[in-house]
């Protein structure tokens, strides 16, 4: 018989399972074709490395450090 602790874990990964089942997709191939390779906030391309690494991110560095220090983490 399952404890309350199982019946969580299993809870946790449906919901994990569901959420990452309903990711935004990237297409696949050259991340420099993006359409979103431009800043949402200043306009300038997002560097590529950022891209690579981060290929979620809306915003260059500069204007994400900005955001993160006003308090703006959420889009």
């Amino acid at each position: 018989m399952a404890d309350n602790a199982d019946i969580a874990t299993e809870l946790m990964e449906q919901r994990l399972e569901g959420a990452l089942a309903n990711r935004p997709r990237w297409p696949e191939g050259d991340l420099a074709t993006h359409p979103d390779s431009d800043c949402e906030e200043c306009g300038d391309e997002i560097p590529a490395a950022r891209r690579q690494v981060a290929p979620w991110a809306t915003t260059c560095v500069a204007c994400q450090s900005l955001r993160e220090r006003r308090g703006k983490h959420v889009r």
